[in-house]
């Protein structure tokens, strides 16, 4: 936990007060620790102007959400956020404020979280402190007030050089990024625009409160433009956070994605759910950590195979909100940087039994798979990684058990064995409708023990059964 926090993927949330949908569900503090309390490190907070302009809400803007106020989260999260973990929580900010709201956010900040929050030495930092060098803080990440910026480009007359740079830190997302979908990145709230709003009326001059909520930002966020090349730029002595949403990334890895890879080795690079998930789903999180993106943002109320995987993936060390990114992410070796899509050589082969499972009697209702017999149970196993490791297989179904002996075993060849998961599933084979869930796991393959294991399974969204287990081997040859 001693390197710099790029060095790292962080359990990131998205839109984390929100309850449900993204359009009418109720915003609250009680996602927000219940994200927390399952390690989550990166929390989402869209601040907004109450009616009254003299307070300042968490809502998803331009919705129909109905909006908690910010005090109460911050509060939350001072009271959650080293429940699960001693590791730094970082607070993004997505601010549409207005300077003399900004200057109150920042006097929140300053009574709530007290000496827990981190204060960077100089207007940007050379190099993230480590994990380790930030137990028990609280980081924030934003963009900086517009106002503050146009005053400082203001006392740079006749520097283009720094014109355009700011000019481009203002700008919307670039055409290129989203040739095909335009509706991805209408969420501005996501897209690192809200600057776009806030500040309007200030005429470039620079207030105390702005000043003072610009230095409590530790990790300076930047929007993309004038093309993707030019933001991936690495700068010697500034380091920051870049966001693309799920689409915009999958685009730019497909010219660019050695380019993405060298970028987070220094930089974070969040990548958010495209603005089209009304439900609150997912996407798949492996094109961000194939390219070495730290934060890829979830929405964690919902379920589904996208966040076992997510869950799956910051079971790994130790369950606290932080994963080691693999060295060959890190470390250009001969001089090459890693490319997701080269082919490579099988690197690590696993096998997998799965002998038989026990509990479903226990934590289900005789009647909730089959209202006259027993259960048809089947496990599905497979791998969650690179493109070519990825892969499922499936046992045969034994019928009318709760106590169901399997005995089969699967060889997995993988060439990318620290960016893989194990995924696990059971699934109760209904003749008439779809089939029935019986619960999953997912973990990752570099924390696997050999041997024979009573493999715990999960529900939907993540919970862990009472007494459902598989016994199951694994065995690296």
């Amino acid at each position: 936990m001693t390197a710099p926090l790029s060095h790292y993927y962080i359990y990131t949330g998205h839109n984390s007060y929100l309850t449900g949908n993204q359009l009418s569900s109720d915003c609250s503090v009680v996602p927000i620790i219940e994200a927390l309390k399952r390690g989550v490190r990166v929390v989402e907070l869209d601040i907004w102007p109450n009616s009254a302009q003299d307070n300042v809400h968490v809502l998803h803007g331009r919705t129909l959400t109905t909006p908690v106020e910010l005090i109460k989260c911050l509060k939350s999260i001072k009271e959650h956020a080293f429940s699960e973990s001693p590791y730094p929580v970082i607070i993004t900010l997505e601010d549409h404020l207005t300077p003399n709201l900004q200057a109150k956010v920042a006097q929140m900040l300053i009574e709530t979280f007290e000496d827990m929050l981190f204060y960077p030495e100089s207007d940007f930092l050379k190099e993230f402190p480590s994990p380790e060098q930030l137990k028990y803080r609280i980081i924030i990440s934003t963009k900086p007030p517009q106002e503050y910026r146009k005053a400082q480009t203001a006392n740079r007359k006749g520097d283009d050089l720094h014109k355009s740079e700011e000019e481009d830190l203002l700008g919307k997302e670039p055409s290129e990024l989203n040739t095909d979908e335009h509706e991805e990145d209408d969420d501005t709230s996501d897209s690192d625009s809200s600057e776009d709003n806030n500040g309007g009326n200030i005429g470039g001059l620079s207030s105390p409160g702005a000043h003072e909520y610009k230095h409590l930002i530790a990790i300076h966020a930047r929007k993309p433009k004038g093309g993707l090349k030019e933001v991936l730029k690495i700068e010697l002595n500034k380091v920051r956070r870049l966001s693309l949403s799920e689409q915009a990334l999958e685009k730019a890895a497909e010219s660019y994605g050695t380019d993405i890879v060298r970028f987070t080795q220094k930089n974070i690079l969040r990548v958010y759910p495209k603005g089209t998930r009304f439900n609150s789903s997912n996407y798949k999180p492996l094109i961000g950590w194939m390219h070495g993106a730290q934060m890829v943002a979830f929405n964690m109320q919902g379920y589904g195979r996208s966040l076992w995987l997510m869950q799956g993936m910051f079971r790994a060390n130790g369950g606290c909100g932080y994963v080691k990114k693999p060295d060959f992410v890190m470390k250009n070796l001969d001089n090459q940087v890693f490319d997701p899509k080269a082919n490579l050589p099988v690197k690590k082969t696993l096998k997998v039994k799965v002998y038989m499972g026990d509990g479903w009697h226990l934590d289900f209702k005789h009647t909730h798979f089959d209202l006259y017999s027993p259960p048809d149970f089947y496990t599905r196993v497979g791998i969650a990684g690179v493109p070519a490791d990825e892969i499922m297989k499936q046992t045969k179904k034994k019928e009318d058990i709760w106590t169901p002996s399997w005995e089969e075993e699967f060889t997995f060849q993988l060439k990318v064995p620290e960016l893989a998961l194990l995924r696990v599933e059971v699934h109760e084979h209904d003749l008439s409708e779809k089939d029935d869930f019986g619960g999953q796991t997912c973990f990752p393959i570099s924390e696997l023990e050999q041997g024979i294991r009573a493999v715990p399974l999960f529900d939907r969204k993540g919970n862990k059964y009472n007494s459902i287990r598989l016994l199951m081997r694994f065995q690296f040859i």
